[in-house]
């Protein structure tokens, strides 16, 4: 199990929420919260996107509206592996509310 460091006062509404059950995961050793910044989009619901692969893990990318944040995992999982537990984990999952 992993823990969530937080850094900063200022969050993308719900992410903390989310990035509490990433961080429940076996393999996840570290989730951070990073800078928070504004975008031209307008996504409406929370959304999480692996980007780049660092030397101990992932940066991912948690979008909400006009906000978007970055998001720091350490771990030694693969990019599919860590795709499948943002799926899995998701508050808004299709998968979860059907029981799968």
């Amino acid at each position: 199990m992993g823990r969530l460091v937080q850094n900063h006062s200022t969050n993308i509404e719900g992410l903390i929420k989310w990035l509490k059950k990433i961080a429940a995961s076996e393999e996840i050793k570290t989730v951070t919260p990073a800078s928070l910044s504004k975008t031209n989009g307008r996504g409406e619901k929370l959304d999480i996107k692996v980007t780049v692969k660092t030397k101990e893990g992932y940066k991912l990318l948690a979008r909400k509206g006009k906000l978007v944040q970055e998001v720091f995992l350490v771990t030694r999982l693969t990019e599919s592996e860590i795709k499948e537990i943002i799926e899995k984990t998701n508050p808004k999952s299709y998968r979860k509310r059907k029981g799968y």
